[in-house]
């Protein structure tokens, strides 16, 4: 069994609900499916192929209209399901801080 490595409680969704995501240039879009998500993250399973999409750092869309998102990077990939990681306003900043400080070390 794989190791939760999940920092918060986890809501798992029976049917799934319906969810996009996009390019953070808006050069793409696809269709997905919320499995589970939690305060950090969230599983999806992706309608079509990620094959050649930028998934480094991606909107997730919500709602239909786009007002409601989530900034997310990616985590891990498994056939047609992926884990996300949301991101805070700045977090990209302290990362690139983090490996900065990690290479002079």
């Amino acid at each position: 069994m794989a190791a939760e490595r999940r920092r918060g409680e986890r809501v798992v969704f029976e049917r799934g609900i319906p969810a996009h995501m996009m390019g953070i240039d808006g050069t793409w879009r696809r269709d997905c499916t919320i499995e589970d998500v939690s305060e950090t993250g969230a599983k999806l399973t992706i309608e079509g192929s990620v094959e050649g999409l930028h998934l480094k750092e991606f909107f997730l869309l919500l709602s239909s209209t786009g007002l409601a998102y989530r900034r997310c990077e990616l985590a891990w990939v498994n056939g047609d399901q992926i884990g996300v990681n949301f991101l805070k306003h700045g977090d990209k900043k302290k990362r690139a801080a983090a490996r900065r400080s990690e290479q002079v070390a």
